[in-house]
């Protein structure tokens, strides 16, 4: 499996419309099929209590979402698919990294400033009305994110922010107890098609515009009939530019049946013509998945089943990695107290260790010796430290293996060996 890890959250908040499937379910899922990546999905349900203070609806929505995934085409055989209540390590590393992340920081968050200066323009406390959970929210973001040492993270330009925080959260933890985490990047893709409403505005449940995305189809035929358009009469060409309907419909057909439709609209197709054929569009991709949707809804405990298998999938990652970051910062056993104590001398000097450093050429490298001084591995060269310390993070966290495959097939320097070069990472992971 590749070392490359992409990861996708999904806030169950409502009920998904076609804006969703457009321009996050049908690409996420359409990724989820690439084999040099591994792929993590989770509903994020903690992030859902921001938003809504409604237990029925929170559950109704988890569902729902979910179900939209699998419908979608999501393969939890493929991906590591999840619910984030059911991976207790998140909100355990949620507060360590609340410990390493300055106020100011989270001061700057989006959410948060549009919240006091809404309220700072109403001449009220800047702070009304915001929960201890909108203000702290970028730091449960960024252990969604380091919790599996993400390297790639698919997001609009809006979220481009919380990748930075995850990052400054991962480096300011990294700098006091050792290299643990990698360093995640924002993955943009402006090719996402960004769906229109009935009113022209982007389509979104607030402003009540949206077309469910497994509404019956009936339904599905009346929401498309209620799309606004222009009082062109039939026979009279009509613009493509800034119709909603055209885009929509552009969003759903291949090349040629855009073209057809944008030389219909030329010819002065009337409107109602245009609505049914987008329609027929839409219902001919959406149909086969309404039907799965469905059977996951009226099934809720297969879509549980596959959740919980997931969520065993993710903690056979996050349990050994929480172990590992509660003994780098001190959450130890006491019986452990005096041996280390009285070791803790000879072992950094008897330990094997990594050694970061720069050559003539500009390069950073970074090797690992034995506590006799021995070569274990010696790095290639990498054009930033901060590049080279996430490798070594990676070596640590993922095995020599994985980090081998992702670096070309590393070789061991001459006279080393595997087995004590596993021997000294597993040292590591236990110091």
């Amino acid at each position: 499996m590749s070392s490359l890890r992409f990861l996708t959250g999904i806030t169950p908040s409502g009920t998904p419309h076609l804006g969703n499937y457009v321009g996050s379910i049908r690409p996420s899922v359409a990724a989820s099929f690439r084999t040099d990546v591994q792929s993590f999905y989770f509903l994020a349900d903690y992030h859902a209590l921001i938003k809504t203070e409604e237990p029925a609806r929170v559950q109704r929505s988890t569902l729902e979402i979910a179900a939209s995934w699998l419908a979608a085409g999501l393969d939890p055989e493929r991906v590591t698919f999840y619910r984030q209540s059911d991976v207790p390590e998140i909100p355990e590393l949620t507060w360590l990294l609340t410990c390493v992340t300055g106020k100011g920081v989270l001061n700057r968050a989006h959410a948060y400033k549009a919240a006091v200066d809404k309220n700072t323009a109403a001449n009220q406390d800047p702070d009304a009305d915001v929960s201890a959970g909108l203000f702290m929210y970028p730091v449960l973001m960024g252990a969604d994110i380091l919790m599996f040492n993400a390297h790639k993270v698919p997001v609009g330009r809006d979220q481009v922010q919380h990748i930075e925080m995850a990052r400054d959260m991962g480096n300011s933890f990294n700098h006091r107890y050792g290299e643990h985490f990698v360093l995640p990047e924002a993955v943009i893709d402006d090719a996402v098609a960004l769906l229109p409403g009935l009113d022209g505005r982007k389509m979104s449940k607030s402003y009540d515009n949206h077309i469910p995305m497994f509404a019956p189809r009936e339904q599905l035929r009346k929401s498309i009939a209620a799309i606004v358009t222009d009082s062109r009469a039939p026979g009279e060409p009509k613009d493509t530019e800034g119709s909603a309907l055209f885009q929509i419909y552009q969003a759903f057909a291949s090349a040629e049946e855009t073209e057809a439709l944008r030389q219909a609209y030329a010819e002065g197709i009337a409107w109602g013509e245009a609505k049914q054929i987008l329609f027929e569009r839409v219902d001919r991709e959406i149909a086969p998945m309404r039907e799965a949707y469905m059977g996951y809804i009226n099934h809720p405990d297969k879509v549980e089943a596959i959740l919980q298998g997931g969520a065993a999938k993710a903690r056979a990652i996050s349990a050994p990695f929480m172990t590992q970051l509660r003994h780098a910062v001190g959450l130890r056993k006491l019986s452990a107290q005096a041996s280390t104590a009285k070791s803790s001398k000879a072992a950094k000097a008897g330990a094997p260790s990594f050694k970061q450093y720069r050559e003539k050429d500009g390069q950073f490298y970074f090797k690992l010796v034995d506590a006799s001084g021995d070569l274990l591995l010696q790095s290639p060269g990498f054009g930033h430290p901060k590049d080279a310390a996430a490798s070594m993070a990676q070596l640590r966290s993922d095995g020599f293996a994985a980090w081998s495959a992702a670096h070309g097939g590393g070789q061991l320097p001459q006279g080393a060996t595997l087995e004590a070069l596993q021997a000294a990472l597993s040292s590591l992971a236990e110091a």
